[in-house]
């Protein structure tokens, strides 16, 4: 088959990391454009992957313009300019790898799907973690009825002290104004994940709470400064930026975060020291113009009368390694990270391991626990066949999730329980 040809949108972190599929599967895949405003971004790409320079584009509407030259768009930019270029691209008849969220409002996900079913497209949203080992081994164990019927799930995802500062204090996705609110920013795949596991039941209401905490201006410690660089009391803060930043860089670590924090090359001390004094990842976490909450308790009830409940958490030590518990009539499973999976049986009284898929050697094979291999290959092999079952996340499903995904912050803002129609509106 011929190889599928990519047009990136989107150069940064998450764009970079699908484009990186074509090192290792280059006669399945192929990037062929770019674009991006950041032109050093575009650069990079362009020098990588023997971009043509006609296909290196500073705005993405330009790309979209031009008569179609990709068989594939991956949309990877911030989270409110995903419903624009989803819609353009489809009408141009681009299959479409779009990053999670799908969009930040209700219509701007029911116009992409629209747009991608009128146009007969593939639309495949980056819900990475159904493509994670751990989490298809859990879809196949519950499917196998090793548990019995399932009653119950407890799922959490512990973001990281200094992962939740430098993304949600401090970075993108501080702001629900200027991105989105925590759940859709950071857990919608999670809420996904409970849906994926519980496939045939429907949810019929949801409750949630939740708030900012401890990241608020009257915890700031006596004596601290506005930013990092200059702050007196900077040694005795676990959220300090040049601990998270500095420190890393110091150790070699010239990737994430810390090349997110540079916003030109090359990513050295110079540059960075002088993005921690300007930019808006050398301020103090205590002052900043963050407002997404920072621990959130979302509760599901389905129409079998199974019930689930998913926490966010910013105060751990672990960095987004799940923690899953599914309690069912035969056995318990539960699984932590990367696995395996352990399953106990009532009967028995005895718990059997499970091991998980591993991606092969690759240079994506560190990205999300291989989840980010498997989902793009997913989505390739869907594009080069036309067999669109190959996409564990399409338009529909997705859209499902990502109502549930609001209706569960209605819920938390109203402070009531929220009834959940069959379509996925709410009440």
């Amino acid at each position: 088959m011929a190889p599928v040809r990519a047009l990136i949108v989107g150069a940064g972190s998450r764009g970079e990391v699908y484009s990186r599929f074509s090192l290792d599967n280059s006669e399945n895949f192929q990037v062929v454009g770019v674009a991006d405003p950041r032109l050093f971004r575009c650069q990079r790409l362009q020098q990588q992957y023997n971009i043509p320079q006609e296909n290196v584009f500073t705005d993405w509407q330009e790309a979209a313009e031009r008569e179609k030259f990709a068989d594939c768009v991956v949309i990877a930019t911030p989270d409110q300019q995903h419903k624009d270029p989803a819609v353009a691209f489809a009408d141009r008849g681009y299959h479409i790898l779009l990053e999670k969220p799908m969009a930040v409002t209700e219509e701007d996900c029911h116009e992409i799907v629209s747009a991608c079913k009128r146009n007969n497209v593939i639309l495949s949203v980056c819900h990475v973690l159904r493509y994670f080992p751990p989490v298809r081994k859990i879809k196949e164990l519950i499917d196998s009825g090793v548990i019995g019927d399932v009653v119950h799930i407890q799922h959490m995802e512990p973001v990281g002290f200094w992962h939740f500062a430098h993304s949600y204090v401090r970075g993108n996705w501080r702001n629900t104004a200027g991105s989105s609110f925590s759940l859709l920013a950071k857990s919608c795949h999670d809420v996904d994940l409970i849906r994926y596991w519980l496939s045939g039941a429907r949810c019929v209401k949801v409750s949630s709470f939740g708030s900012l905490t401890h990241f608020k201006p009257e915890n700031k410690p006596a004596g601290a400064a506005s930013r990092c660089l200059d702050c007196q009391v900077e040694s005795t803060c676990p959220y300090s930026a040049k601990k998270i930043y500095m420190k890393r860089l110091q150790q070699g670590h010239t990737g994430w975060p810390v090349s997110v924090v540079c916003p030109q090359e090359p990513v050295d001390m110079e540059n960075l020291t002088e993005a921690l004094r300007t930019g808006p990842y050398g301020r103090c976490v205590y002052d900043c113009d963050n407002d997404v909450v920072s621990n959130q308790v979302v509760n599901f009830q389905f129409d079998g009368g199974q019930t689930a409940s998913f926490n966010m958490v910013a105060f751990t030590q672990e960095i987004c390694e799940r923690q899953t518990r599914i309690s069912g009539t035969k056995g318990e499973l539960r699984c932590s990270g990367p696995g395996p999976v352990y399953v106990y049986d009532f009967l028995t009284q005895k718990s059997t391991e499970h091991r998980c898929e591993t991606a092969p050697p690759n240079m994506m094979r560190g990205m999300h626990g291989g989840a980010d291999f498997f989902l793009i290959d997913a989505f390739v092999k869907a594009v080069q066949s036309g067999d669109r079952s190959a996409v564990l996340t399409g338009p529909q499903d997705t859209l499902q999730s990502h109502l549930l995904v609001f209706a569960a912050e209605q819920a938390r803002l109203q402070d009531r329980v929220i009834t959940i129609h069959p379509d996925g509106s709410y009440s």
